[in-house]
């Protein structure tokens, strides 16, 4: 009865090790062709989930930039300036990448002065930024107004090079001089 037992121990280790001893050639092919399906799949949808994500935080970034310009005015009793600026101390009309700068214009000289800064925001790559005017002007009452004193009505453009997502651009309007909104725009993969 003692041997019986012992012939299968002796099986089950066989067992055992046959089991052990990995996978066969055509379970590694299988796994490996699935694995690839799997990939050609999500490698695109990972790529425009990250171009989107990119998209909404840039354009999270210009609104925060509009809307903390025109807190400041009003909280300050005084004229808040956001402009365009290469290195975050003198506002410039260039378009692309670069910052975006957020200052007091105490002195009403127009100029941003070390002291008057308050927010300096960087446009990261790969991200683009284009805005129909060179700086945009709270006055005290909140309200952005053109040269001609009106309600200033405009746009900053932010967008990525790029098919995927189709909605490449993200428009971020100001209109009625305070009343800030993002919509998603089809660029057909090219930026303004």
């Amino acid at each position: 009865m003692h041997g019986g037992n012992g012939q299968r121990q002796g099986r089950d280790a066989g067992f055992a090790a046959q089991r052990a001893q990995g996978f066969t050639l055509i379970e590694l092919m299988v796994t490996i062709a699935v694995l690839a399906i799997l990939l050609a799949i999500a490698v695109p949808s990972f790529t425009s989930l990250i171009n989107a994500n990119r998209l909404t935080a840039q354009a999270n970034e210009v609104v925060a930039s509009l809307q903390l310009a025109r807190t400041e005015a009003i909280r300050r009793n005084a004229r808040v300036i956001l402009c365009r600026s290469t290195n975050g101390s003198v506002c410039t009309a260039a378009s692309g990448q670069g910052q975006w700068l957020t200052f007091v214009d105490a002195d009403a000289s127009g100029t941003a002065q070390p002291a008057e800064i308050v927010r300096v925001s960087a446009i990261n790559p790969p991200a683009l930024v284009s805005s129909l005017e060179d700086r945009i002007t709270f006055r005290s009452d909140g309200m952005a107004r053109n040269a001609a004193g009106g309600l200033l009505a405009t746009a900053i453009t932010v967008c990525l090079p790029t098919t995927q997502p189709a909605e490449n651009q993200r428009a971020v309007n100001l209109a009625s001089g305070s009343r800030v909104s993002t919509q998603k725009v089809n660029g057909a993969g090219v930026c303004p």
